[in-house]
């Protein structure tokens, strides 16, 4: 008796807490279209994005999760009406709603925000990698750090496509989820801009971005590039990672019977980085016995 009067205790002590983290079921993410320039030096980055959603009841509201995100301006359009909003930010909850003057109609909509950010030391969001010559800038989103980058639909159950572009500095190169599908000059001096192909519909905390001067050893298996990017004072090393990459590739292919779904592999070794994926790659490592 005493353990269920307790259980019934901490569960309703904890479900406030829990429910005031999760966002409002109103408003669902289709696609980003998402545009960052960090600046490596200043650790900072600025950001635009545009997020297309559906709206599944009318409402004045829309709440998206952001942490550590200075909002410039925030628009949000339905049809004919384009309607500035008013920001309302939460440190707490890490959220940032939206408020309009004229209700958003159930329907497609979209959610166009400016926005400026710190690429933090902590080694999550988008974060700030250093080694004894240089900066990088490198994405860790696991488990809810999109937020720290872009305002967003920052739940794994919000699945969206992702068309990601990085306007970064001459002598860098970047890498994300999808292909380069562009590289092109500017838009101002020293800089040159990327842009990626869409992603599939994924979570946020799949969403990667990584910038710098990385030296990438590169093989194609079953018709799909593979490259094992590191700093260029690490290139030497990854001949044995390539290699045991393209076994695994061709393992899993034969063991599910059915090829990798993306269209190219990128494993990237940076200066700084805590998460679990060492471990992961480690148990894959030994399924293929490399």
């Amino acid at each position: 008796m005493k353990l269920v009067i307790l259980l019934t205790i901490l569960g309703l002590s904890m479900e406030p807490g829990a429910s005031a983290q999760r966002l409002p079921r109103t408003t669902v993410p289709e696609s980003y279209d998402l545009s960052f320039e960090p600046d490596l030096e200043k650790a900072t980055f600025t950001g635009n994005e545009v997020i297309h959603v559906v709206q599944r009841v009318p409402s004045n509201t829309i709440t998206l999760n952001s942490a550590q995100i200075e909002f410039q301006e925030a628009t949000v359009t339905s049809g004919d009406l384009a309607q500035r909003a008013e920001i309302a930010t939460s440190e707490r909850n890490e959220t940032a709603t939206l408020t309009l003057a004229k209700p958003v109609p159930d329907g497609p909509a979209e959610i166009h925000i400016r926005f400026t950010g710190v690429l933090s030391n902590n080694l999550n969001g988008f974060y700030l990698s250093k080694t004894p010559r240089r900066k990088y800038a490198v994405t860790q989103f696991e488990p809810t750090d999109a937020r720290r980058a872009f305002p967003s639909f920052d739940e794994p159950s919000y699945k969206a496509v992702f068309r990601i572009r990085l306007v970064i500095g001459d002598g860098d190169a970047a890498i994300s989820n999808g292909r380069i599908v562009s590289d092109t000059p500017g838009p101002e001096k020293n800089k040159h801009t990327i842009e990626f192909a869409p992603t599939p519909r994924i979570s946020t905390y799949l969403v990667a971005m990584i910038v710098g001067d990385f030296s990438c050893r590169e093989e194609n298996v079953d018709g799909i590039p593979i490259r094992v990017c590191a700093v260029p004072e690490q290139y030497a090393l990854t001949d044995y990672a390539l290699r045991c990459a393209r076994d695994n590739l061709s393992f899993y292919d034969k063991y599910f019977s059915q090829k990798y779904p993306y269209g190219k592999l990128d494993i990237i070794a940076v200066p700084d980085f805590e998460a679990g994926g060492w471990k992961m790659w480690q148990r894959s490592l030994s399924t293929s016995h490399c």
